[in-house]
């Protein structure tokens, strides 16, 4: 198959515009966090049904995985990103008027339809417009997806602080929405349909071993970045921080999160195997949740730091091993999708499991440990993503 090309001025505003969507791809669910106390001040919530608020989105982001693909297909890549960005407006908008749990939780679920439509969509797009440069541009993705959760993470609070009003702490993210969608549309006439050959095949990675040891690789690493993305800002208000400090906290972690989504897949670019870098980041993650646990007031930046620079790394990279794995754009799309599709399911659980353990045993300190004992288990599943065998795993 002959790789889709575009001119430089075309490639620089596409991944302009890709840069704008995926900023739209976390804010609904990261600006919940640092806002939770207020919320509960007027809406009555545990941590286990505050937890819905991340899990239900992102279990709705793997299921909706599956069909992100089928309908891209059917009304075009362009269209499906046209609609997504849509949907995570209204879904977010509506924020500005609920006022109630289920309200809430609702307008979670939709929005969280929306980013996974996106994430079906964006990696065999950038596989194909990108072919040389796939893991730089990956990297630079999914950067901007972590930005976006920096951005609502930090500015949230000083929005409530401004107006008095969580709702408008949610709901003004609706206006990322609107700017992506103005600039996404303008690139119909660069977005031309990818071709379909074995397009259809991607259903058949359910029946794959190697397949289900990615998307398990990636639900694990992702159910580190979505407990921490619900949870770290109400562990620090428990110790004693404000709203305000304990969600610029988590926008420090998710700005490490950038810088090393940023970098790790550049380094990583210079070799086909990337087992080193993938331990390296669980060695980070690992060694940031443990200190966490150990002195978290401490050293309270060192310990967001680390997190930050591993979860930052590990994600892209995740997807970045997949995409290695076949050289067509479409399969190689079907297979990130299928990886998603289930790492997501995975991933949403943590969060309601980190809420219980925390309502149950009153900290999150044991669900910290939880998440280190999961990052030593994926190190041994690391040394199986040996290159050299892809082929045969996947064909």
């Amino acid at each position: 198959m002959e790789n889709i090309r575009t001119s430089t001025t075309h490639a620089i505003w596409l991944m302009v515009s890709i840069v704008l969507v995926a900023l739209n791809l976390r804010p609904s669910m990261a600006a919940v966090g640092p806002l939770l106390s207020a919320i509960r001040g007027e809406i009555p919530l545990s941590f286990s049904s505050a937890s819905l608020l991340t899990m239900l989105p992102v279990m709705a982001m793997g299921l909706a995985m599956f069909v992100g693909m089928r309908i891209a297909l059917r009304i075009g890549e362009h269209r499906t990103i046209v609609l997504s960005l849509l949907i995570i407006g209204i879904a977010t908008a509506s924020r500005l008027y609920l006022d109630s749990a289920a309200g809430l939780i609702a307008s979670a679920i939709v929005a969280g339809i929306g980013i996974a439509l996106i994430q079906a969509v964006m990696p065999a797009l950038i596989k194909s417009r990108f072919t040389d440069n796939v893991s730089l541009f990956m990297g630079l993705y999914v950067t901007s997806i972590m930005g976006g959760a920096a951005i609502a993470a930090s500015f949230s609070p000083f929005v409530l602080t401004q107006t008095g009003s969580w709702r408008v702490g949610l709901a003004i993210w609706a206006v990322l929405a609107l700017v992506a969608l103005g600039c996404w549309y303008a690139q119909h006439s660069n977005i031309t349909p990818l071709p379909e050959t074995a397009s259809r095949r991607h259903e058949a990675f359910s029946s794959n071993a190697r397949a289900w040891l990615l998307a398990i690789f990636f639900g694990l690493g992702t159910a580190s970045y979505t407990c921490v993305l619900a949870w770290l800002a109400p562990y620090y208000v428990e110790k004693g921080w404000s709203e305000q400090h304990a969600g610029l906290l988590l926008g420090f972690l998710t700005a490490m999160e950038v810088l090393s989504g940023l970098v790790t897949p550049a380094i990583a670019n210079r070799s086909r195997d990337k087992r080193w870098v993938l331990a390296a980041l669980l060695a980070l993650i690992i060694g940031g949740f443990c200190g966490l646990i150990l002195s978290p007031e401490r050293f309270s930046l060192l310990w967001p730091c680390l997190l930050g620079l591993g979860i930052g790394g590990l994600f892209p990279m995740s997807l970045i091993v997949s995409l290695d794995h076949l050289d067509n754009p479409r399969r190689a799309g079907g297979l990130t999708a299928f990886v998603q599709g289930i790492g997501y399911l995975i991933a949403g659980l943590s969060p309601l499991i980190a809420g219980m353990i925390r309502d149950q045993l009153g900290s999150f300190e044991w669900a910290w440990w939880s998440l280190t004992a999961v990052m030593a288990l994926m190190l041994l599943m690391v040394l199986r993503l040996d290159p050299r065998h892809y082929a045969q795993h996947i064909r």
